[in-house]
C-alpha cells in the first residue's frame, strides 16, 4: 500500500507531463478501439437493472426482435427510475410509467396471478415489453429501423410513423428515439472492447488540480463552499471542464456510458463503489480512474480529495463516459 501511495504521488508531482502522456495514450486507443457495443444476443450489465427486476427484464426483453432486454432497461430507468411506486403529474404510474387509458388497453397478468396491477412491476414490466412489442406490429411496414419505428410509435403514435415512413420529423419523438437507443448502451453487457472517452485526460487534469482539498458532503466546488466536493460533485466538476455536464448523484452517473471490465479500465473512465453489488441504484460512491489501480476521490467528511486503490470488497464497476450517453440521462428519476 506504501510503494503505492509513493508511486501515486510521483504521479502528481508530474503534473502536465502526466497529463500530455495521458492525452497520447487516450488518443491513440481511441483510434485501434472498436466502437460501441457489439451485436448479437444483448446481456445486462453488471447490476444494471437492481436484482429484484433483472430476471423480469432479461426475460420480457426479449419477447419480440424490436426490443432487446438492455434498450427495456432503458425505458424503464427513463420512466421511473426502476421506482416502482412512481406517479407523475399527468397520472402515470409505476415502474413503466402507465397511463390509466394505456393500462386498461395494454395491461397484462404478467405473474399469472389473476390480477393486472401497474403497481407491481411482475405485471408493469411484461405489459411494457408487450405493448412496445404491439407497437412494433403497428408499424412493421413502414420503411427503416424497426426498434426506432417502435420508439417513435411508443412517444408520437403509429399513425405518424404510418405517415411519414419512418420516424416522424418531430424534435421531441426524434430525441425520444436517441435518447433510448444510446441509453441502452449503459445498461448492455459490452461484448467487446469499449471505445475510450476522449475527454478523459481533461478531467483527470482538473481532479488532480484538487488533490489536498478537503471533503464536504454536497459540495460541488462553488466559492461559498470553499471550492469543496463531494464525490460526485467532483466527478461532475471534472466532465463539466471537458464539455460533458454528468448528473449530480453517483448512481445516476454510473448511467453516463456503456461499463468496461476491471481488466479494461483506462484513465477517466469513473469507477463506482457499493454495499450492494446488485443494484446500481445502490451506489454510494465515485471516483475517477487514473491508472495502476488507483482512482482521485473525494472519500468522505474530514478527508481531502486524494489517491485511493479502487480494489476494494464494495467495488461495483465502472463507467466510460460519453458524452451522448450523459446527454441521455434524465434530469430526475
Amino acid at each position: 500500500m506504501r510503494k503505492g501511495w509513493i508511486v501515486a504521488t510521483a504521479a502528481v508531482g508530474a503534473g502536465l507531463s502526466f497529463v500530455m502522456v495521458l492525452v497520447v495514450g487516450v488518443y491513440m486507443v481511441a483510434g485501434n478501439l472498436a466502437n460501441g457495443v457489439g451485436q448479437g444476443a444483448v446481456g445486462l450489465a453488471k447490476g444494471s437493472v437492481p436484482a429484484a427486476y433483472r430476471t423480469l427484464v432479461q426475460k420480457w426483453g426479449n419477447l419480440c426482435t424490436a426490443i432487446n432486454p438492455a434498450l427495456l432497461a432503458a425505458q424503464l430507468y427513463q420512466e421511473s427510475g426502476f421506482n416502482p411506486d412512481a406517479k407523475s403529474p399527468a397520472a402515470a404510474q409505476g415502474i413503466a410509467q402507465f397511463i390509466p387509458g394505456t393500462w386498461a388497453t395494454h395491461g397484462i397478468d404478467g405473474d399469472g396471478d389473476g390480477d393486472r396491477d401497474v403497481w407491481d412491476p411482475n405485471d408493469a414490466i411484461p405489459s411494457a415489453a408487450k405493448y412496445d412489442c404491439t407497437l412494433a406490429k403497428y408499424v412493421k411496414d413502414a420503411p427503416g429501423n424497426q426498434t426506432e419505428n417502435m420508439l417513435a410509435a411508443y412517444n408520437a403514435g403509429a399513425y405518424a410513423v404510418i405517415k411519414y415512413g419512418g420516424v416522424p420529423p418531430y424534435k421531441e419523438t426524434q430525441n425520444y428515439v436517441k435518447t433510448i437507443t444510446t441509453l441502452q448502451e449503459s445498461f448492455a453487457a459490452p461484448v467487446g472492447r469499449v471505445q475510450p472517452s476522449q475527454q478523459a485526460a481533461g478531467a483527470i487534469y482538473f481532479a488532480q488540480k484538487k488533490l489536498g482539498t478537503l471533503y464536504l458532503w454536497g459540495g460541488n466546488g462553488t466559492a461559498d463552499q470553499g471550492g469543496r466536493f463531494d464525490c460526485s460533485g467532483l466527478t461532475k466538476a471534472a466532465y463539466e471542464t471537458v464539455g460533458i455536464a454528468l448528473p449530480r448523484v453517483a448512481n445516476d452517473q454510473y448511467n453516463a456510458g456503456p461499463h468496461p471490465g476491471r481488466d479494461e479500465l483506462l484513465p477517466g473512465d469513473l469507477v463506482f463503489f457499493s454495499d450492494d453489488l446488485t443494484n446500481s441504484r445502490a451506489i454510494r460512491h465515485v471516483g475517477i480512474y487514473v491508472g495502476g489501480g488507483y482512482m482521485i476521490n473525494a472519500p468522505r467528511t474530514g478527508a481531502v480529495i486524494r489517491f485511493d486503490s479502487i480494489d476494494t470488497p464494495d467495488y461495483f464497476g465502472a463507467t466510460r463516459v460519453t458524452e451522448d450517453g450523459a446527454k441521455a440521462l434524465p434530469t430526475s428519476v
